[in-house]
């Protein structure tokens, strides 16, 4: 049995954990963190991640970017391995969760959607046969709630994309006040804000006289559950080191 340590448990996608989870029999939620004390959980809830007492095997964070140093303190200190599974990361906090990666094993990935990972891959294979032939943009949708534009899943795409490239594409999220033709080396990325669209992504590649897209949707916040779940079950037992979904799709 692996026992798990939920920051961020009373959040929307920590609630959806706490419910998911008790379809599996190798693991329970046993003490979870949340400066919200107002829903009541199976679990103890602890205001400061750094007064948990409990007996943990791992830490699966979906707080906030304000907790991050707080997080990674507690998961260093007592040598926890880290998902951390919080969108809209600082390029900062990114550099130091693989510094961080070399004193504990840490997972991350800006989406936790094996599907979303999957048309990563695919953009990648995708980008280095077209090459410069065909144009790029990437266009995403979420619901009215979200904070971060563009969400860190285009950014994570884009970067995937970019790679093949020597990362000499530009990234172009508005072309209103820049009145010209559309250069070889941009990426446009395009932001929408509405309802309760859960997340959907598209690239999509234009080429001379055909277009391509490569499209992901997500229609429950229950993907997002179970690919953390999945990464949990995957960075147990795994050495000091840096993990992310890519690392599962190639173990399978």
């Amino acid at each position: 049995m692996m026992n798990i340590l939920l920051n961020g448990c009373n959040g929307k996608m920590g609630q959806v954990i706490a419910n998911i989870i008790t379809e599996y029999d190798n693991m329970k939620i046993v003490a979870g963190v949340d400066i919200n004390n107002n829903i009541k959980n199976d679990f103890i809830v602890f205001n400061d991640i750094n007064t948990c007492d409990e007996n943990i095997d791992i830490v699966i964070d979906f707080s906030h970017p304000s907790a991050f140093n707080n997080t990674l303190n507690y998961c260093i200190a007592n040598k926890k391995p880290l998902v951390m599974a919080t969108t809209g990361l600082s390029k900062e906090q990114h550099i130091k969760l693989i510094d961080v990666s070399k004193i504990i094993p840490v997972f991350f990935s800006a989406n936790m959607s094996i599907g979303i990972n999957l048309i990563m891959s695919l953009c990648k294979n995708a980008a280095k046969f077209l090459d410069n032939t065909f144009d790029i943009e990437i266009i995403e949708k979420h619901h009215n709630q979200k904070l971060d534009a563009p969400s860190g899943t285009a950014l994570a795409i884009a970067d995937t994309i970019n790679n093949t490239f020597n990362n000499n594409k530009q990234y172009i999220y508005s072309r209103e006040q820049n009145r010209k033709k559309r250069g070889i080396n941009e990426i446009g990325i395009h932001s929408i804000r509405g309802g309760s669209i859960v997340g959907e992504h598209t690239v999509i590649f234009a080429g001379p006289n055909e277009i391509i897209e490569i499209k992901h949707e997500a229609l429950s916040k229950d993907i997002f559950a179970r690919g953390a779940l999945k990464a949990a079950l995957f960075l147990r037992n795994k050495p000091i080191g840096f993990y992310n979904m890519e690392s599962i799709i190639k173990a399978h």
